[in-house]
């Protein structure tokens, strides 16, 4: 099974997993401990390597104080190829919750929500906004 890639729906609840750690500033290693695990167990559960059962996923719900729906949220599709998904919304843009679970991503949020006035906070993404387009596409 060398090779094998994880489940997409694995994959996207580590990452949710690793978003809500890293929301409440929690490391790797104090929730391995809180469950009872090894850092490195935890890191293979955010990266999707190892799948999380119910039991230990309604643990981490409770640890992490979110309800378990949380971890699928925007959840990716996964059916039989051709099949439809039926009534499922429409795929959202799935670079923005890669650039909210990322450091920088995390970072900058927090940095942008302690602005409390509204101007700067305008003027900030105006900026922002204007270093995106000067840039250009890569």
């Amino acid at each position: 099974m060398a090779g094998k890639k994880p489940n997409p729906v694995d994959t996207h609840v580590g990452s949710r997993v690793r978003l809500r750690r890293m929301l409440l500033g929690m490391s790797q290693e104090r929730l391995g401990e809180a469950m009872g695990l090894t850092f490195q167990q935890v890191q293979k559960y955010e990266k999707g390597v190892n799948r999380i059962g119910a039991s230990r996923l309604f643990q981490i719900s409770k640890i992490l104080d979110v309800p378990i729906q949380f971890f699928f949220e925007e959840a990716p599709y996964v059916g039989e190829p051709g099949q439809a998904p039926g009534m499922a919304e429409p795929e959202s843009e799935g670079f923005i919750l890669e650039f909210l679970n990322s450091r920088e991503g995390l970072e900058l949020n927090r940095a942008f929500v302690k602005i409390g006035d509204a101007k700067v906070r305008k003027s900030v993404v105006e900026l922002v906004r204007s270093l995106g387009s000067s840039q250009g596409t890569k």
